[in-house]
Order: C-alpha cells, then sequence, then structure tokens
C-alpha cells in the first residue's frame, strides 16, 4: 500500500488550521494577563474565568468525545463478544454532566478554587493531598496514551503512515499550542475539532451505512450470518460486570481535573450548570455515529471486500474497525474525511489532559508547597514543563501497547476507585478529616490490586462471586467490585475520620500522636464557620433594616 499523499495534505492543512487557532488564542491570552490585576495562574489554567456559554460547552464536550471515545464506541459495537449494549460511553457521560452540574459545581465554583485538589489541600494539609495527586496525575498520563494510540492507529491504516510518526507528529502539535496560550488556546482550539468531528462523522456515516458489501444493520441487529449481532446481549452472569463499567464511567469522570477546569472557567455557578447539561446531549449526539460505524462493520462480508479474510476480529484489529471500515468501505476522499475526525478528537482531549495535569503540578505542588513565593513568570515556565513532561510521558507509553480501551479502563479505574469516593467526602462530609481520607486511600489501592485486572496481566487475589477465567489463562471478575471498592472507601473515609477525631478530642490519644493536627483543623474550620455565620448575620439584619425603613 503507498502513501496516501492527499491525506497528508489534508491532515497537514488540518494540524495547521488547529495550530494557527492555538497561536491566535495564545495572543488573546497575552492581551488578557497585560490587563489582569489578580492571579497570573488564574489567566493561564482558567481562562481568568471568562470563558463564555458556547465556547464553554464545546472546549468541555470535546474534552470527553475523544479519540478513545470514537473508536472505543466503535470497537465496542463490531466486537462480536460485546455488542452495542457494552458500548456504554455515550449515556454514562449524560450521567456524568448532569450529577456534575447538579451536585458538584456549585461547592467548587463558588469557592473559586483553582483545581480539583484545593479543597483537599484547604482540609487535609498538603501531605495526604501530594498523594492523593499521584492517581490523578498517573490518569492523565494514560489519557493522553490512549488517545495518541487511537489517531496513530486511524494514520497508519488510512493514510500507511507509520505508527512512531504519526504518534510523534500528533503530540508535537497539542504540546506547542497548549503551551502557548493555556486554557485559551485549548478551548478555542477545541471549538474547531469539535465543529470537525461531528460534520466529518456524519458526512461518512452515509457511505458506510450504504456500501455494497454490508447487510442491512437492521436485519443484522438480533439475527446475523457473518459473526454475533452487533446489539449484543447482557447475560444474567454478566450483568454485575455491565453494571460495575457503566458506574466506572459515569462517576469516574467527575474526578477528572479537566471536568472541572471547565466548571472553574465559568464566570458563575449557573453558567457552569448549563456548560454541563448542554454537553450532555451533545456527547450523545456525537455517540451514534460510531455505533453505526461498528454496526456496519459488524454486518460486512469482509471477504468480499480488498481487506479479505480473516476478519478484523480474528486478525486482532478490532480496535482499529473504525479506520479499516473507513478505508475499505468508503470512497478514498470520505475516509480521509472520517481521519479528520479522529484527528480532531484526539488533540481535542490530549489538551486537555496535558494542561490538568499542568494545573495539578503547578498550583497544588509547586505553589503551594514548593515555592510559595514563586512569580508569576516562573509559574509560567513550570506549567510549560509540566506539559512537555506528561506529553512525553503519554507518548511513551503508547508503544508499549496499542489498545484504545486498555488506556481508557485503566485510566478511568483510577479516577473511580480512588478518586471518586475522597472528593465526594471531601465535598460533602464536614467531618472527614486527613486520617480518613488516609484510610480511604490505602483501602482503595489495596482492594483494587488485590481484584486483579486482566488487561494488564495482574491475577486476582480477592475472589468475588463470579470469578470466571477466560481463554486467555486470565480472570476476569464478574461482580461489581470496583462498585464494591468505592462503597467501602465511602464508609471507611467518615466512619475512620469520626473514630480519630473522638480519640483526639476525648483525650484517649495524646496530642503529640496528632500527626495530622486534627484538633487544630477542626478548630480552624469552626471558627472559619462562625465568622461565615456572623457575617450572614450583618447581612440579614441590614437588609431586615433597609426593609423596615
Amino acid at each position: 500500500m503507498a502513501l496516501n499523499v492527499p491525506g497528508l495534505v489534508v491532515m497537514a492543512f488540518f494540524y495547521m488550521l488547529i495550530l494557527g487557532t492555538g497561536i491566535w488564542a495564545s495572543m488573546r491570552s497575552k492581551k488578557e494577563e497585560k490587563k489582569w490585576k489578580g492571579d497570573g495562574l488564574e489567566i493561564t489554567l482558567l481562562a481568568g474565568r471568562k470563558i463564555t456559554l458556547l465556547v464553554g460547552i464545546f472546549t468541555l464536550t470535546a474534552t470527553w468525545v475523544g479519540g478513545g471515545f470514537i473508536l472505543g464506541i466503535a470497537e465496542a459495537t463490531y466486537n462480536p463478544t460485546l455488542g452495542a449494549v457494552w458500548a456504554l460511553m455515550p449515556v454514562p457521560y449524560v450521567v456524568t454532566f448532569f450529577l456534575g452540574g447538579f451536585f458538584f459545581a456549585k461547592p467548587m465554583r463558588e469557592n473559586k478554587y483553582m483545581t480539583m485538589m484545593d479543597p483537599f489541600q484547604k482540609k487535609y494539609g498538603n501531605f495526604i493531598s501530594n498523594a492523593l495527586i499521584l492517581p490523578a496525575l498517573v490518569a492523565d498520563v494514560l489519557w493522553v496514551a490512549r488517545t495518541l494510540v487511537s489517531l496513530a492507529g486511524t494514520m497508519s491504516v488510512i493514510l500507511d503512515l507509520s505508527y512512531a510518526y504519526s504518534i510523534v507528529i500528533s503530540a508535537v502539535v497539542a504540546i506547542i499550542y497548549t503551551l502557548l496560550g493555556g486554557l485559551y488556546s485549548v478551548a478555542y482550539t477545541d471549538v474547531i475539532q469539535l465543529i470537525l468531528i461531528f460534520i466529518s462523522l456524519w458526512v461518512c456515516v452515509p457511505f458506510l451505512c450504504t456500501n455494497p458489501h454490508s447487510m442491512d444493520i437492521s436485519l443484522t441487529a438480533y439475527t446475523h450470518t457473518y459473526q454475533a449481532p452487533w446489539i449484543g446481549k447482557v447475560n444474567f452472569d454478566e450483568a454485575g460486570k455491565w453494571f460495575d463499567d457503566f458506574m466506572l464511567l459515569a462517576l469516574g469522570g467527575l474526578a477528572y481535573q479537566a471536568f472541572y477546569q471547565r466548571i472553574l472557567s465559568a464566570s458563575s455557578y449557573t453558567q457552569a450548570q448549563i456548560t454541563c447539561f448542554a454537553s450532555a446531549a451533545f456527547c450523545l449526539v456525537l455517540g451514534i455515529p460510531s455505533v453505526l460505524v461498528g454496526a456496519v462493520a459488524a454486518s460486512t462480508d469482509w471477504n468480499s471486500t480488498k481487506y479479505g479474510l480473516p476478519t478484523p476480529y480474528e486478525r486482532g484489529e478490532a480496535g482499529s474497525i473504525l479506520p479499516i471500515s473507513l478505508q475499505f468501505l468508503t470512497p478514498t476522499y470520505v475516509s480521509i474525511i472520517g481521519i479528520g475526525a479522529v484527528a480532531a478528537a484526539v488533540m481535542s482531549s490530549m489538551d486537555s489532559a496535558l494542561l490538568s495535569s499542568a494545573s495539578l503540578f503547578s498550583s497544588n505542588i509547586y505553589k503551594n508547597i514548593i515555592r510559595k513565593e514563586a512569580s508569576d513568570r516562573e509559574m509560567q515556565w513550570v506549567i510549560r514543563i509540566s506539559v512537555v513532561a506528561v506529553g512525553v510521558a503519554g507518548t511513551g507509553l503508547t508503544f508499549l501497547d496499542n489498545s484504545v480501551l486498555v488506556f481508557w479502563i485503566v485510566g478511568v479505574d483510577m479516577s473511580y476507585t480512588i478518586m471518586f469516593p475522597q472528593l465526594v467526602c471531601v465535598l460533602f462530609f464536614k467531618s472527614s478529616n486527613a486520617y480518613g481520607a488516609t484510610a480511604g486511600f490505602l483501602l482503595g489501592i489495596c482492594m483494587r490490586l488485590m481484584s486483579g485486572e486482566p488487561l494488564v496481566g495482574l491475577a486476582p487475589v480477592i475472589h468475588f462471586p463470579g470469578l470466571r477465567r477466560n481463554a486467555e489463562g486470565t480472570m476476569t471478575q464478574y461482580f461489581p467490585f470496583r462498585t464494591v471498592i468505592v462503597i467501602c472507601s465511602l464508609i471507611a473515609i467518615p466512619l475512620v475520620s469520626w473514630l480519630s477525631a473522638m480519640l483526639f478530642n476525648r483525650g484517649v490519644l495524646p496530642d503529640r500522636f496528632d500527626v495530622y493536627k486534627v484538633k487544630k483543623v477542626e478548630n480552624r474550620l469552626t471558627e472559619e464557620g462562625t465568622v461565615e455565620d456572623s457575617e450572614e448575620r450583618v447581612v440579614s439584619k441590614q437588609l431586615l433594616e433597609t426593609t423596615s425603613c
């Protein structure tokens, strides 16, 4: 297969368009910096909390509709052992955005936090907060890796461009424009990228659905000649795993810094809510084309195409089913348009992960712990170095595994089982303290490691009901064990917090053992609450006097 020169020209044009948008946004960011009188980090990381509603909707949607989203849905739908019912991403993301808008946006936005980890540092101190930052950073690195894998697979199939070149070129472009303008560059390039994703995917769908090599997908949904029906099914003994995966995707996303970066950049809590609700609808619509691609691929007689037999699934290429379908079931120019959709999706997610991790390191570690007196100029360099470091680390991981779903599941898994219960407790359980957070953190990590993970070859030590040995010799938990871990952490954090506070406050344990200084923290928080209550009473009294007059 020869190098696809027209396709390369189109991709070069696309990258120049994105890079140009990023440069334009960086110029706007610099203008805002000159006028800005507050913390310079707020401009770079949160665009001065001045992101407009429309741009906010576009950037939040584009962050979630990444390469893993597009290729992962198509892969699950096509896979004869799974089917569309296992292509869970769009519906759980609706749950993510609605829960985020209803419950999480208000405490985060109204407290004007800079990052997701700010409430942890304020309440627990630096030690346990730094430990909790680690899984968040690892999740971002895995996010970068999975987005690059999805693009490299597509470009290597359709353009016949080497895997390594595809990875490196895409990573360099995303790193450059993220370095230039921070959230301004990321948000405005997301607008272009989401428009390209929407148009490109829906342009390809009619050609795929009408190609002569595939049966009518409405006929193959429940009965099939070539493979299992593409709708798929959830057997009774698999219901626990399906539920677990659903909750993983629905709640795991609530513990990503990239989500709160968009929430905190909104001009108000109300705008943040509307952004979440609108993005939920966009995610549903943008998930439909990938389901259709997987359905068409599952309904195709591959022996009648140039691809031939064995099928993509039998060759172990199910993860690349979207580019393979575009390559062999549509005209060349349509497949090139399809690459644009994947490239746009990858860029929109990768830049978010880069800025997300840079935010956590620069604001919560460097500025709050390493150098509290760091100047705005110094912090700009810290952010740039962080972006490059995460980009290089994520790029390096792509050469270890080429499965989109591996990086997807492992990354979200850490956010769900470790970070989500911590975030719930720090925001909504006033009595939670650093001892409870430490207990929940250790419990979550230990239980997750002991539960095993076949995707990375980790054998389970805890055998939940329904444990099953796969044909490859690995073992899979079909019990909703991740959700069990989350529930255990949600119980352990408040329980240990209450117990530790009681032991120190009643003098059962001497103060010298109170390494987290729980008594001092509780007294400080009580004083802050008293001051706030006093201020509210003064305001109320003034309002009453005004009304009486």
